[in-house]
């Protein structure tokens, strides 16, 4: 079974990213909650990894689209 929410320490796990990391992304606003992730009715944050997806794709167009104007 694949899950659409998983723990920070699954996705850390699965991406390679510290839990610290991840953290910080949440913290900082790079990654927008109700966005790229949500919180458990126990308020525990899961990772939508569909929206991490998009978010990694997301950055690949924008670097394309920047190294088009060099």
């Amino acid at each position: 079974m694949d899950f659409r929410y998983i723990t920070i320490s699954e996705f850390s796990r699965r991406s390679g990213y510290t839990e610290q990391a991840i953290r910080n992304k949440m913290n900082s606003g790079v990654w927008i909650e109700g966005i790229h992730y949500r919180r458990a009715p126990d308020r525990r944050p899961l990772i939508d990894v569909v929206e991490y997806h998009k978010w990694v794709e997301q950055g690949v167009t924008q670097g394309l689209r920047l190294a088009a104007r060099a």
